[in-house]
């Protein structure tokens, strides 16, 4: 390969590469979820996309859908997420706190391993509901773009609201408990 042609080569490499870097810096700046997560931001409440997966709290499967006519807090979370570890507490407040009101925490721990998600819970106190959403695909339909990612589901499977990335400052739980609120009311 001549002079000019491998100049050429990595003039087109390097070019390629900062495209890809604009995207990614883009992308991060613009970040508002998936379009499920933007369509219930924006007051549209979107059908939560249903899902049977396997359970890591204890044996068996879990399907969102047999949870309908209560509020459900769905967490896209996993062990290795290191915003997901703080929000992990508040969100086992809110299970332990308004679980009587028939409101749902339920973790969905999101391309992980289970034994590293069981650590996860068993440092953490999780006491709600977790499945295993080991390839993602769950995720993938809910149009997940990072963790962690939280989703309060009205009684007939509507999403009320969506939050990207973790639920950490005061304004962020005082978020979150008005949109339980905001599903118990439809």
């Amino acid at each position: 390969m001549g002079y000019r042609a491998r100049l050429a080569a990595q003039g087109a490499a390097i070019g390629l590469v900062a495209l890809l870097f604009i995207l990614l810096a883009w992308s991060l700046l613009h970040r508002d979820g998936g379009s499920l997560a933007a369509a219930a931001n924006r007051g549209e409440r979107p059908t939560a996309p249903d899902f049977t997966l396997d359970r890591i709290d204890r044996d068996g499967k879990l399907t969102l859908s047999s949870l309908r006519g209560k509020v459900v807090v769905v967490n896209y979370w996993a062990s290795y997420c290191y915003p997901c570890r703080a929000e992990a507490p508040f969100l086992e407040d809110v299970w332990r706190g308004d679980r009587g009101r028939d409101v749902v925490v339920l973790g969905v721990d999101w391309q992980d391993f289970r034994g590293d998600a069981r650590r996860f819970m068993r440092r953490y106190d999780v006491s709600f509901p977790v499945v295993h959403d080991g390839p993602g695909d769950v995720g993938f339909d809910y149009g997940i773009t990072g963790l962690p990612e939280t989703y309060v589901i009205d009684r007939q499977g509507k999403v009320v609201e969506a939050f990207i990335g973790a639920i950490n400052t005061d304004e962020d739980r005082a978020r979150l408990r008005s949109a339980i609120a905001k599903a118990h009311t439809t």
